[in-house]
């Protein structure tokens, strides 16, 4: 069975303003997402998993829907607040979403197979889909998830900061924990971050971090939706706590429950995480053309 690709779209980008996941970077106007599923496609993956909110999903699927129609196999799954989980009778009032592991969790009745996990608005390079796609094909177990690390000074916006999960790993490879780092940017040459005491720390050109591309078993819906409840237990009552898919995994690390294989791209990331950042993100696709990566139009046959 082929694995899956599951794209978490419920977002909005509120740095970006506006519904960025259906802005056109392409040549033909072509989206970030587009190019994720051609290289997923090309990778071996078989179904594509959208997970959306209700109320962009008339724009979404007018955008995105119709385009993959006789290439793959395409699902659409609802993230809301109040989205049913076994175990949670009711949801305390809150507007903004539970996070990343929510997200995952609504899809649990539609994946059965190993699938990979991305952001919608990622650019994740060629390499990293044929690497993943590899793990999950033959790798991936109950107790053995991946991550694909990107090589931080590849992920950086010319136009501000960013925030990314920097990797600590053991010998052989595997995650010990992500360190999540703030108002990240390379400054006189140097990559730093910006530290709780107020001062900047000094990252290097090579620290792996993480983008979001995880490698799953589907068994892990189960772990999340364990871990989902007690969460909503002891945060109910903070409006801004989420539930993202670090947590979960840093858990099953310290329980000794599951490993995480790191699986490190060279490839450069980009992303339109600034408005700024679009006419940079169109170059790059353009060279990326111009290299035969990629055909112009993306869907030509």
């Amino acid at each position: 069975m082929k694995p899956t690709l599951m794209i978490l779209a419920a977002g909005m980008g509120s740095r970006y303003g506006g519904l960025k996941q259906v802005d056109g970077v392409g040549p033909f106007d072509e989206t970030i997402i587009e190019y994720s599923i051609f290289d997923a496609i090309r990778a071996g993956f078989g179904k594509v998993v959208f997970i959306i909110r209700k109320d962009i999903e008339a724009p979404f699927k007018e955008k995105i829907g119709s385009i993959f129609e006789g290439k793959i196999d395409t699902e659409y799954v609802f993230q809301e607040l109040d989205s049913p989980v076994e175990g949670i009778s009711s949801f305390p009032p809150r507007e903004k979403p539970w996070g990343t592991a929510h997200a995952m969790l609504v899809a649990r009745h539609v994946i059965k197979e190993p699938f990979a996990v991305i952001n919608a608005d990622d650019y994740y390079g060629v390499s990293g889909f044929y690497t993943m796609a590899e793990f999950l094909n033959t790798g991936c177990k109950p107790d053995l998830h991946s991550m694909i690390g990107y090589v931080i000074s590849n992920t950086l916006s010319d136009h501000g900061t960013v925030n990314r999960g920097i990797c600590a790993m053991d010998q052989d490879g595997f995650l010990t924990e992500v360190h999540e780092r703030l108002k990240i940017q390379r400054i006189d040459g140097q990559i730093s971050y910006a530290g709780d005491d107020g001062a900047r720390h000094p990252l290097k050109d090579d620290d792996l971090v993480s983008m979001n591309f995880w490698g799953f078993h589907p068994s892990v819906f189960e772990t999340i939706r364990k871990q989902f409840v007690d969460f909503v237990r002891e945060n109910g009552s903070d409006p801004k706590a989420e539930f993202f898919i670090p947590l979960f995994v840093d858990k099953q690390i310290r329980d000794g429950d599951a490993k995480v294989k790191v699986l490190t791209s060279n490839d450069r990331w980009y992303g339109v995480t600034y408005r700024e950042d679009k006419p940079i993100v169109q170059e790059a696709f353009g060279e990326l053309i111009a290299a035969g990566k990629y055909p112009a139009p993306l869907w030509e046959n």
